[in-house]
Order: C-alpha cells, then sequence, then structure tokens
C-alpha cells in the first residue's frame, strides 16, 4: 500500500491496534503495550506513548482519545444538498461556509447537486431556519437530507502491516473496552454540568502522556476516577463511540472519498442496510430520505479507498450485495466523488451540549 506518509513496522502496529478499544484504566499505555506484545509486537507502554505523540505531531492522526457521537450529546445534525452554478460557485460557497452551523461542506461530482454539507445546531428547529436563510441568500433550493435510520458509523483505516486483520475489521486491531470500571449506563437524555465539561474537554482528545484521564480530571477540577467511570458509561450509553486513534485518512493514502447513493426499494431497506453495513471498506451507512424529481435515493453507503481502482472495485462489491436482494440497475445508483473540501471545522458541540445540559 502507498501512503502520504512513510511509516515504520512499529507504527503501522500502533496505527492498526487501538482505533478503538483503548483501556480506561489511570495508566492505559501500560495495558495496551502489554497486549500489543501478546500479539507479537515488542514494544513498552513508553514507546507506545512515544509513537502516538510522533504519530500526532506528523498529521498521521487527526487526534488520540474519545470518538464523540455528537447525536447522542443533544441536539441535531442533517446533510443537505444544493446546486451552485459554475459562474457562481464561488460566491455561493462563501455564503453557505458563513454560516457557523455549517460543519463541513464538500464539492461532489454530480451533474445538478454539487455541494453537500453538514448543519449542526442545539435547537433541531433551528435547521430549517439557516436552510432558509442559505436559500434567501444564494437563491438555491437547500435538500434536506436528515438521517433517518443509521446502520453504521465506523471510520476505521487499517495499513498493511502488524495487526492489520488481512483486510477483516472484526479481526483487526485490540479491544481492551472491557479495562476499565464496571460501570451500568444511565437512560438519562440531558447531561449534567460536569458530564458537559468532561465530553467538551475531550471532544478534540486527551493529553498524550501516562496518566491522560488523570490529567483530564485535573483540567476540570474531578476526581480521576469519576472521569474514568463517565467515559466507560458514556461508552456503554453511546455517547462516545470509541476511544483510541482517530487517523488521518488522507495521511494513510485513503484519498478516494466515494458516497454511493441507492434507490432501495422501502420495504428492503431494513435487510439490506447491516449486510451493506457488513462489507468493511463501508465507514457510514444510512437511510435518508427521497426528493421527488429530484434525488431519487434513500440508501447511503460511503465508501474509501487508496486508488480509483481499489476504490471502483469496492462499490461494485457493495453494488453485488445490493444485487442479491432485487434487480438492481443503473438507474437505481450513483457514486459522488468529492472533489474539493470546501470547508472542514467539525462540529461543535459546545452550544449543542449547553442546550442539553440540566443545571444544577
Amino acid at each position: 500500500m502507498t501512503t502520504d506518509v512513510d511509516l515504520t513496522e512499529r507504527e503501522r502496529a500502533v496505527v492498526n491496534a487501538f482505533q478503538g478499544g483503548f483501556p480506561v484504566v489511570e495508566r492505559p499505555f501500560e495495558a495496551a503495550a502489554s497486549a500489543m506484545r501478546e500479539r507479537g509486537v515488542d514494544i513498552d507502554a513508553t514507546e507506545l506513548l512515544e509513537t502516538i505523540r510522533d504519530l500526532d505531531e506528523r498529521g498521521v492522526l487527526s487526534r488520540f482519545g474519545p470518538l464523540v457521537n455528537a447525536q447522542e450529546i443533544g441536539g441535531a445534525a442533517t446533510l443537505v444538498a444544493m446546486h451552485a452554478p459554475e459562474d457562481r460557485f464561488d460566491e455561493i460557497v462563501e455564503q453557505v461556509n458563513a454560516h457557523r452551523e455549517v460543519a463541513h461542506n464538500y464539492e461532489r461530482e454530480h451533474p445538478h447537486l454539487n455541494v453537500w454539507f453538514v448543519v449542526s445546531v442545539a435547537d433541531e428547529d433551528r435547521v430549517d431556519e439557516v436552510l432558509a436563510a442559505i436559500e434567501d441568500e444564494t437563491g438555491q433550493e437547500t435538500y434536506n437530507l436528515p438521517k433517518q435510520q443509521e446502520f453504521r458509523v465506523e471510520a476505521k483505516f487499517y495499513v498493511d502491516g502488524p495487526l492489520d486483520g488481512g483486510g477483516d475489521v472484526e479481526a483487526a486491531g485490540i479491544d481492551l473496552s472491557d479495562r476499565g470500571p464496571d460501570v451500568t449506563p444511565t437512560d438519562q437524555a440531558t447531561l449534567s454540568p460536569a458530564d458537559r465539561d468532561l465530553i467538551l474537554d475531550v471532544q478534540d482528545g486527551v493529553p498524550l502522556t501516562e496518566t491522560p484521564y488523570a490529567d483530564v480530571a485535573d483540567a476540570i477540577s474531578r476526581e480521576t476516577e469519576w472521569v474514568l467511570e463517565t467515559l466507560k458509561r458514556f461508552e456503554r450509553e453511546g455517547k462516545i463511540r470509541r476511544i483510541g486513534v482517530v487517523p488521518n485518512h488522507y495521511a494513510l493514502g485513503y484519498t478516494e472519498n466515494g458516497m454511493t447513493v441507492w434507490n432501495v426499494p422501502d420495504d428492503l431497506v431494513a435487510e439490506v442496510g447491516p449486510e451493506v453495513a457488513a462489507l468493511p471498506f463501508v465507514t457510514h451507512c444510512y437511510q435518508r430520505p427521497r426528493h421527488e424529481s429530484v434525488w431519487p435515493y434513500n440508501f447511503f453507503a460511503m465508501t474509501h479507498g487508496r486508488s480509483e481502482d481499489e476504490s471502483q472495485r469496492r462499490i461494485e462489491q457493495v453494488r453485488e450485495t445490493m444485487a442479491e436482494y432485487w434487480d438492481v440497475t443503473d438507474d437505481d445508483w450513483d457514486s459522488l466523488f468529492s472533489t474539493q473540501i470546501l470547508k472542514k471545522t467539525g462540529i461543535r458541540l459546545d452550544e449543542r451540549a449547553d442546550a442539553n445540559t440540566e443545571e444544577r
């Protein structure tokens, strides 16, 4: 595999080892390094920490720590498509991006809907207000595509080398998610002020030190044990999807980003969804609404590849999986590759968490 960065055998092992399943204990690198040694990787806790720190500094990682599930924190986010005419493209993109609620924005290959962005708000009712403002400013119609059903949000990117699972995502890496406090999840929808402080402190990663959770505890004036217990509870409640290294997939050579879209018969969506989501290279998989006469697709499956050929092979595998359930024609699907990142600030959790915090 060709990547944009040169990785040593140890660095490849570390990238593959902990894209999730990192232990939630006071000195996590010791437990993590021990598990790597059991899998044949000669590394100690100090070397593991130094390797992760170096990968982070070089931009191979986006961050290290929890991957927060914004949907479970409060507020709402939605995917939106629109058309920007070529002669007004830059002007329209600038107007869209000027809205602080717009977190991500991509140009995608499509004959009409060429601008795709995510709107994130603290109050779900604000989505319509933001889209109305964008339509008023740009003179272009927006097409709201909220998530109706989620089948997968994974976004794990392995490199060839130790612990890569041979392409099998389920076999790749090391899962030490059982290391940590034994806590019971709650069904409480709102956050406490302390919960909010913790989420906001770790959303961009945790300190790369021997005791990262203790350092987080110091930063928010809480006890280390409380931080450990709360992070583990957040994992079990789905507020945190996983804890570990978060790769920069572009740095690892995953430059082909294909959003495949499908017109799946409505009565088959629930059956098809888990099958497509189980494909190891599908990172996101959702059901979304159609828009009559403009957008006939109700199913999205995001694939990533390290070359155009690899990406096309993976899309073909999605099509073959779909074809096991119904007679897929060329009119039933499309693949929209991103051609330009127009904005990428990430979803800001501050306002969403604040609005969902029960003050005590």
